[in-house]
């Protein structure tokens, strides 16, 4: 990813670099402009960098390099009470010996509000997160997703303009980790807040976000709205990282305006729109997404790639069928269909044709 100086934005981040030891890099020359009103997720594996970003923007980790600014204004050297950020934890960060309604209204005594101005605000702010009535329990009173509500509330009661999440959703089972996400994004949309949101959940980060920025070794390697990342990832691990992804490795047989001819190591070739590679003869992975691919005939696109396939594994997933396949010397080639009626199983040992459109298929760097 090409990095700029930014200039602009609500938050940016210029030139930012962040190092524990003074050798080792977490964060490399990051470059990044979040607009106001926008939610953006950091996203990426463990050890990439994105919570060390968030810990700095919210002023718990200091820059070893660069700036970091807020509303036009450097911030390096602001103490984290001072910068007027919310900030929502994964462990809720509760405290145990105030209520629910003393929990939100302390980060309002600190700022020096007078009694009636905090009871309204408080007030509000368990409104929207429809936990008024529990405004006198204490958090051990609480279910995990009641107290990540708490913590929600309690980081938007100041109105702050920005509001710092760092894997808020993670202690919380999976239906209940879904409806949060929908609350959130709702609860940003209707107060018009700019949101910086820290996770290694792909499914998160494609849900909630106007823009995700995908990290991998203390870089950006692609920052995008979530189709985009998903439908055009821009190297091998961002189409790794995001969704499942089908590979098939290759050599360059030649490329013509931003297509690609690959040759697979069984020697079929197959044609792919031109990333990650530039000439004949490079080494490369065509990169293809389950759901991208056809085995009904009469349901393969115009102009469609058709393979053979040996079907190695049939999975019944309720909604879904997920099938793994032997497709050109990979036993690990993934479809997914629709369980729709009338929709055949498949049996393994059996042999098929599948297919996909061309458009669908991305010639990438080797991972």
């Amino acid at each position: 990813m090409v990095n700029e100086p930014q200039n602009d934005g609500f938050v940016v981040f210029d030139h930012v670099q962040k190092s524990y030891d003074g050798e080792a890099l977490v964060v490399k020359d990051l470059n990044l402009s979040i607009g106001k009103g926008e939610f953006l997720t950091m996203l990426g594996p463990s050890g990439s960098g994105k919570t060390t970003c968030l810990m700095m923007l919210a002023g718990f980790e200091t820059a070893t390099h660069g700036d970091i600014r807020l509303e036009g204004r450097p911030i390096n050297e602001v103490p984290p009470h001072k910068r007027g950020i919310g900030m929502v934890f994964q462990n809720y960060a509760l405290f145990p010996h105030m209520t629910v309604g003393e929990n939100l209204s302390f980060p309002l005594e600190v700022r020096g509000m007078g009694k009636s101005e905090r009871e309204a605000k408080v007030k509000r702010a368990l409104d929207m997160v429809q936990m008024y009535s529990f405004i006198n329990r204490r958090p051990a009173q609480l279910s995990g997703g009641q107290q990540q509500r708490i913590a929600l509330a309690r980081a938007l009661v100041f109105d702050p303009g920005l509001v710092l999440m760092d894997e808020p959703l993670g202690a919380l089972d999976k239906q209940l980790r879904e409806h949060m996400q929908f609350e959130i994004k709702h609860l940003h949309e209707s107060l018009g807040i700019t949101v910086v949101y820290v996770t290694h959940d792909q499914g998160e980060a494609l849900t909630m976000s106007d823009r995700v920025a995908v990290f991998n070794d203390g870089r950006i390697q692609q920052l995008a709205p979530p189709d985009e990342l998903y439908e055009r990832p821009q190297n091998s691990f961002v189409a790794q990282f995001i969704g499942e992804n089908n590979k098939l490795e290759g050599v360059v047989e030649s490329i013509d305006n931003g297509r690609a001819l690959v040759r697979l190591g069984t020697g079929e070739l197959i044609d792919a729109t031109a990333v990650n590679v530039t000439a004949k003869g490079q080494k490369t992975v065509v990169s293809i997404r389950p759901e991208r691919v056809e085995y009904k005939a009469e349901l393969l696109p115009s102009g469609a790639h058709t393979v053979d396939a040996e079907v190695l594994e049939f999975i019944y997933m309720g909604d879904l069928f997920r099938t793994r396949l032997r497709v050109a010397g990979s036993d690990d080639f993934v479809i997914k269909s629709r369980n729709t009626s009338g929709q055949r199983m498949l049996k393994p040992g059996e042999k098929i044709k599948i297919g996909w459109a061309p458009d669908d298929a991305r010639a990438l760097e080797p991972s």
